[in-house]
């Protein structure tokens, strides 16, 4: 990949419980799609919230999925693909495994996405896992996780943060962990 001149910040976005629910078991309500054994419920206002998004960032994706298994979400999620910066899954997290926990999580490093040539300032990570960016949290904007509640206002709620932290000089110095209490909605 070359590196981008940077314009707009970066923002990059999780797939599963952040933007979409995949579930074996079938909800309540009706599903929006099935992939494979999945039935998948769009989180309310995604399709608002992507179209917000490629309108005042670049976007990415970076999920700890499997990479065919992100292809086929993009491809029934976003309108235009070509636009996304990047598209990553789980081959560029890198594993680890919580001995206390007795559980295996996967970080997802923004030194790699350094490299593209995007200064850390400037990337905005979404993400329902905080512990995936152990090493970057002053990057990322936690969202609740989704699992198919039909009432959910996370997103909209989500457009008028970023609105505002999409003008700040370094998203790193701004405290993200109270931002639905600063969203103007």
């Amino acid at each position: 990949m070359t590196q981008q001149p940077v314009t707009k910040k970066l923002l990059v976005l999780d797939l599963d419980e952040t933007l979409f629910f995949a579930s074996e078991a079938r909800l309540a309500q009706a599903e929006d799609f099935v992939v494979g054994d999945y039935f998948v419920y769009l989180r309310p206002q995604v399709k608002t919230f992507l179209l917000f998004c490629q309108t005042h960032f670049d976007v990415a994706v970076w999920t700890a999925s499997t990479e065919s298994y992100a292809a086929e979400m993009i491809a029934r999620l976003f309108a235009n693909s070509t636009t996304l910066r990047f598209v990553w899954g789980r081959k560029r997290c890198t594993y680890r495994y919580d001995a206390e926990r007795q559980e295996q999580y996967w970080i997802k490093d923004l030194k790699k996405v350094r490299r593209l040539g995007y200064d850390l300032a400037n990337v905005i990570a979404i993400d329902d896992t905080t512990r995936n960016w152990e090493r970057t949290y002053g990057n990322v904007v936690a969202v609740k996780r989704f699992v198919g509640e039909a009432d959910d206002d996370e997103l909209r709620l989500l457009i008028s943060y970023l609105d505002e932290l999409r003008q700040v000089e370094d998203v790193r110095t701004i405290e993200k962990r109270h931002w639905r209490a600063l969203s103007k909605c």
